[in-house]
């Protein structure tokens, strides 16, 4: 795969606008944070469906209630398992998610048996989506509170920003470094990804983060370099299972919000994937 400095250039540019979009949602406050995490979601789920409806033919045919219904269901499990200690109009926005998906979710199960839409194979593949997208992203704000409130103050964007900037970082390099001296497929899945930008991009974005975010942020370099590590390797998974996904159904992108990125799932696929793994290493780390 050639270097090819218009494409990069565009891919910059988008990045770099995104990112400052992604950064400011992360420091700016706990509204800020959980509104960053809501569009993700509510924009992975929607071409997630899509996706499906492509690989899936029955798929396309469900109602527009379990359609739209699913990204209400999304919104609510995000703030059931995610936010817990944020409130709108006094009520708490975990006692919100508890309480109203329920019903949202009999209302649309309901619906689709009274239209006989029920489909086991529909609504399997709508409750994987919430798993891979909602689920995933609400472990987040559990990455945040690992580090809120520490004696040194509060830090609670520190992990999210290492993971965060590991998978990007990597993904830059491993594109760079493939493009100019990229020879052998990393998989058929994705057969513009190299052995050599893969493992070059690994090994530098981990190092690059950790030395980096070391200097900064109130976590022994030891640590950064385990979640940036686990966030490297599973985010390249991540990024090889949403390729699948594309194959089966017959597309190059998940959707147009990023010129050269593609779509939510383009950018945050790794992201997905590698969230529930640098949650459950820190389980043992902290």
């Amino acid at each position: 795969m050639a270097f090819n400095f218009s494409v990069f250039k565009v891919r910059t540019i988008s990045a770099l606008v995104f990112g400052i979009l992604v950064m400011g949602g992360l420091f700016w406050n706990s509204w800020s944070f959980f509104t960053l995490f809501l569009i993700i979601q509510l924009g992975c789920l929607y071409e997630y469906q899509k996706l499906m409806a492509l690989i899936a033919p029955n798929y396309k045919n469900i109602s527009k209630v379990h359609q739209w219904g699913l990204l209400v269901l999304g919104s609510l499990l995000l703030m059931a398992i995610g936010p817990v200690d944020m409130s709108l109009g006094g009520i708490n926005l975990h006692v919100i998610g508890t309480r109203v998906l329920p019903f949202v979710l009999v209302i649309m199960i309901l619906t689709d048996l009274l239209a006989k839409q029920f489909k086991f194979q529909n609504w399997a593949l709508s409750f994987l989506g919430l798993v891979y997208i909602p689920m995933s992203l609400s472990l987040f704000f559990q990455l945040k509170r690992v580090m809120s409130g520490t004696i040194l103050g509060d830090f609670g964007y520190a992990i999210p920003l290492v993971l965060i900037l590991a998978i990007w970082v990597n993904d830059s390099l491993a594109y760079i470094v493939g493009s100019i001296i990229g020879k052998k497929p990393l998989s058929s899945i994705s057969p513009n990804k190299t052995w050599e930008g893969t493992i070059a991009g690994a090994v530098l974005a981990v190092l690059i983060v950790t030395k980096v975010l070391g200097l900064y942020i109130p976590i022994q370099e030891k640590f950064i370099f385990i979640i940036s590590l686990t966030a490297v390797i599973a985010g390249t998974i991540g990024d090889l299972i949403e390729s699948k996904l594309k194959r089966l159904a017959g597309v190059k992108d998940s959707g147009s919000m990023m010129p050269g990125h593609g779509g939510f799932l383009d950018r945050f696929d790794s992201i997905l994937f590698a969230t529930p793994f640098v949650w459950l290493i820190l389980q043992f780390l902290f």
